[in-house]
């Protein structure tokens, strides 16, 4: 049933609820003549509010009107940290374990200002941020934290429902790929033990490509990738991407794309704002929400 046809029906149940209150309050009265009753019931509709009715179709109607305002979807870009493999929880260990030899605690405010940006980037706003650029350049912050990262990337796992969607949208016809903030060295290692989902990007977009001069939340790396795609570059508005970052958000929103936002819920909820969309989990994603190929399963 359209959105149209459940208004309707809810504006028909009100008045119906509207015009029932006023008769058992006539009825109840000995004293109600034909006429008065009449003239109560005539009262009745006029005292409907169509102003209500109006404003819960508008709302009925408020999540496909969006979607058909950003126009069909055609193409997706999925970030990867954070959003396909549970890596961000390896940066969060490292860089706790480095603050403490400071007397220092790492949080999430901090964490937000760091996702999704190159890596000397991210570095430069953690030891200002932390007040321990005196005693450590993000140069050799990012040299410290390395060797720690390089035996904890392969041992990553995918994040939930990444698998899945990644593997519908392939087997659906939807080009898909990767733009990730990771450069190549961190990309390979991180990857190793996901090669069958990540065969099945159309191509992928890295940190230190040549084409991305800034990190988010520019847009480069997402209008890079935008043009790699088969016949680009692909008119932006008709992509989706999916990120977990702030920053993330910020670059495909400067790219003119519409985003899905899966945070983590430690994330203070002031960063969400920008998303189009935001997610508990990629478990929860409706592709139909976005005009793509539904679900044939209901799996995980």
């Amino acid at each position: 049933m359209g959105t149209e046809s459940l208004a309707v029906l809810s504006f028909v149940a009100f008045s119906l609820s509207e015009l029932r209150h006023t008769l058992s309050l006539s009825l109840a009265s000995d004293t109600a003549s034909p006429i008065a009753l009449f003239s109560r019931i005539r009262s009745a509709f006029h005292c409907i509010d169509f102003g209500k009715f109006i404003s819960h179709s508008a709302m009925a109607d408020s999540s496909s009107a969006a979607v058909s305002a950003r126009g069909p979807i055609t193409h997706v870009i999925f970030d990867m940290d954070g959003l396909l493999i549970d890596t961000e929880k390896f940066y969060t260990e490292v860089q706790e374990i480095i603050l403490a030899r400071y007397n220092k605690t790492f949080d999430w405010s901090l964490k937000a200002k760091m996702m999704g940006k190159k890596a000397i980037e991210a570095a430069k706003v953690f030891v200002e941020e932390t007040g321990i650029s005196d005693s450590l350049s993000a140069e050799q912050f990012l040299v410290e934290r390395e060797e720690m990262l390089q035996k904890l990337f392969p041992t990553n796992e995918l994040m939930p429902g990444a698998s899945r969607l990644v593997k519908h949208l392939h087997t659906k016809g939807v080009p898909i790929c990767v733009a990730t903030g990771s450069h190549r060295r961190h990309f390979q290692l991180k990857t190793q033990p996901h090669g069958e989902v990540f065969s099945l990007m159309h191509h992928i977009v890295l940190g230190d490509d040549p084409e991305v001069k800034q990190g988010k939340p520019a847009p480069d790396g997402f209008l890079a990738a935008a043009k790699r795609f088969e016949g680009g570059p692909v008119d932006p508005s008709k992509i989706l991407v999916f990120e977990d970052a702030p920053s993330g958000v910020l670059a495909a929103k400067n790219a003119g794309m519409s985003v899905v936002m899966v945070p983590d819920p430690r994330l203070d909820k002031s960063f969400l704002d920008a998303a189009d969309q935001v997610l508990n989990s990629l478990l929860d994603f409706n592709p139909s929400d976005w005009g793509l190929p539904p679900f044939e399963d209901s799996g995980n």
